[in-house]
C-alpha cells in the first residue's frame, strides 16, 4: 500500500500549531494543516507490510492502508468511503484519540510511524468541505423503535446505526445539547462544538430523533420508555467521578474536573450555567491527575489566566521510548506531553497529595504532598510506598481533581432491575451486549467502564448488530472488521 519505497523516502510530518501566546487567547483549534501534497507523501509511508497490526490495533478495525493507498493517490473521495465504512465520526477520533494503530503500525518498530490520524482528519475534513456527507435515510422502515439513552460516541454510533437498519431511534440527552462528553468533557481548542453540529444535521436529517433536556429515570421513568419501545440502549457514560478522601476535600478551592471543564464548554457556547463561577483566573492551580482530563484542565486553566498552573502524577515519569515488558505492537506506558503541557504547567511525577490546606474562612490555600515510590515484587501487584522525609507544603489556590471516574450512575438500573458488576457497570455481555433484562442492551463506558472515545464509537456499532438482530432475527450491520456497506 501506498508507494512502495515510501517509508524510505519521507520523514513522518505532523500538523503545526499556532504558536503559544497566540493560542492561548482563545478556545479555537489551532492546528496547521499540512498541505495535500505533504498528507500524499504522508500516505505514501504506509507500507505494504503483509499483515497491518494497525488493524489490530485499532477498536474500530478501520481499514487503514486502504485509506492510507487512497490518499496517495489522490482518490479522497474513495478515502472517504473506505473510512466511513467503518468508522460513523472520523472527525471525532481524528482529533481526539490516541491513536493506538500507530503504536502498532509496523513501521512504527524502528521508525516514526505512519501518521494515521493526521491522515483520517484530512480525509473527513476534505469530504466535508466537498459536500460527500449528505444524509443518507434508509429506503423502508420497519415497524420497530429504539430508544437510545445518553448521546455521547457510543450512543451517537448505535442511533446512525440502527437508522441505517431502518428502526425508527429517538435519542435522549439529560443536557441542554447533544454530544455528551464530546460537548461537555473535550475543550473547544481541542475540538470546536460545530465539529459535532455539522454531524448532528446530517444525523437529523437522517431520521434520527433527538430529545435534549430529559433525564431518563427522573423526567421520564424507564417503565414508560420500556412500554412505548422495542428496544432500549443504554449509552450514559461512566459519570461517577473518583474522589480524593483526604483531609480538606471539602474546602472550596477543591473541585472536580468534570465540574470545572463543562462549565467552561458552557460559557464558551453562551450557555447558562448553575453555581458558583469556577474560574482559574489569577490563581495558583494545581491540578490533581496526570491523563487527558487533567491535561485538558491545565489548558483550560491557562487560557483563563492562571498565576501558575502545576500538574501532579502519582505514577513515575515515562520513558519517551517503549518501557521493557511491553513491546510492539502493544500499547506501551511511555511519556506523552499534550500541547497543554507545552503551555506552561509544571509537571511533577511519583508525587501523592496527603491533605488540603484551608484559611479560617474555609477556603483553600495550599495543599500538602510526599513523594511516592511503587515497590513491585514478582507475581504482586505493586505497592505505593511514601518516602520519608518528602512532606512539602505547595501554595494552591484551585485544586482541580483529574482523577477519572469508578463507574455509571445507577438510577436507570435500579429502576430495571439490571445487574452491575463491581465497579458499577452495567452487566452486559461482550458477545452480545444483552442485559439481564430482554429487550435492554449496554454498550461504552456504562458497559465497559472509562476507556477511550474510539472504543465508544465501536462498543455502539457492535450494540446496533445484536439490537438489530434482536428486533429481526437477524442483521446485515457490520461487525468489527467487515465493514459497512459504502456510505459517505
Amino acid at each position: 500500500m501506498g508507494k512502495t519505497t515510501g517509508f524510505m523516502e519521507f520523514d513522518r510530518k505532523d500538523e503545526g500549531y499556532a504558536p503559544v501566546k497566540e493560542r492561548i487567547k482563545n478556545y479555537k483549534e489551532f492546528t496547521n494543516p499540512l498541505k495535500e501534497a505533504e498528507l500524499k507523501n504522508q500516505g505514501a509511508r504506509c507500507m505494504d507490510c503483509g499483515i497491518p497490526f494497525c488493524h489490530s490495533g485499532c477498536p474500530l478495525g478501520n481499514l487503514i492502508p486502504d485509506f492510507n493507498d487512497a490518499v496517495y493517490q489522490g482518490k479522497w473521495e474513495k478515502a472517504t468511503r473506505i473510512l466511513h465504512s467503518t468508522n460513523n465520526f472520523p472527525e471525532f477520533t481524528g482529533r481526539l484519540c490516541p491513536a493506538p494503530c500507530e503504536e502498532a503500525c509496523v513501521l512504527g518498530i524502528n521508525e516514526d510511524p505512519v501518521s494515521i490520524e493526521n491522515i483520517e482528519k484530512n480525509i473527513v475534513e476534505t469530504a466535508f468541505k466537498n459536500g460527500w456527507i449528505t444524509p443518507e435515510p434508509p429506503l423502508k422502515r420497519t415497524e420497530k423503535t429504539v430508544a437510545v439513552i445518553g448521546s455521547g460516541p457510543a450512543g451517537l454510533a448505535a442511533a446512525q446505526q440502527l437508522n441505517r437498519a431502518g428502526h425508527t431511534v429517538t435519542v435522549f440527552e439529560r443536557d441542554e445539547k447533544v454530544g455528551g462528553l464530546l460537548r461537555y468533557g473535550i475543550p473547544d481548542f481541542k475540538m470546536e462544538k460545530n465539529v459535532i453540529d455539522r454531524r448532528l444535521e446530517v444525523m437529523e436529517k437522517e431520521g434520527i430523533q433527538f430529545k435534549t433536556g430529559v433525564h431518563v429515570g427522573v423526567d421520564v421513568s424507564t417503565e414508560e420508555l420500556k412500554n412505548e419501545f422495542d428496544a432500549i440502549v443504554l449509552c450514559g457514560g461512566a459519570t461517577v467521578r473518583r474522589n480524593l478522601p483526604i483531609p480538606g476535600s471539602d474546602l472550596k478551592g477543591v473541585v472536580q474536573a468534570m465540574d470545572f471543564l463543562p462549565q467552561n464548554n458552557r460559557k464558551v457556547d453562551g450557555i447558562p450555567f448553575k453555581g458558583e463561577d469556577l474560574s482559574a483566573k489569577g490563581k495558583k492551580v494545581i491540578v490533581i491527575g496526570g491523563g487527558d482530563t487533567g491535561s485538558d484542565c491545565i489548558g483550560t486553566s491557562i487560557r483563563h489566566g492562571a498565576t501558575s498552573v502545576v500538574n501532579f502524577e502519582i505514577m513515575p515519569k515515562g520513558t519517551p521510548d517503549r518501557p521493557e515488558g511491553q513491546p510492539w505492537p502493544f500499547w506501551p506506558m511511555r511519556l506523552r506531553t499534550s500541547t497543554s503541557h507545552k503551555e506552561g504547567a509544571e509537571r511533577v511525577f511519583s508525587i501523592s497529595t496527603k491533605r488540603f490546606v484551608g484559611d479560617d474562612n474555609g477556603n483553600l490555600k495550599g495543599l500538602v504532598t510526599t513523594e511516592v515510590v511503587w515497590e513491585t515484587a514478582p507475581g504482586k501487584r505493586p505497592v505505593l510506598k511514601e518516602v520519608e522525609g518528602t512532606e512539602k507544603e505547595w501554595e494552591c489556590d484551585l485544586a482541580l481533581l483529574a482523577l477519572g471516574f469508578t463507574g455509571s450512575e445507577t438510577t436507570i438500573a435500579d429502576q430495571l432491575g439490571l445487574e452491575m458488576d463491581p465497579r458499577t457497570n452495567i452487566n452486559a455481555s461482550p458477545a452480545n451486549y444483552k442485559t439481564n433484562v430482554p429487550g435492554v442492551f449496554a454498550a461504552g463506558d456504562q458497559r465497559r467502564g472509562q476507556s477511550l472515545i474510539v472504543w465508544a464509537i465501536s462498543e455502539g456499532r457492535q450494540a446496533a448488530h445484536h439490537v438489530d438482530t434482536y428486533l429481526m432475527g437477524q442483521s446485515n450491520l457490520p461487525l468489527k472488521g467487515e465493514g459497512d456497506l459504502p456510505r459517505v
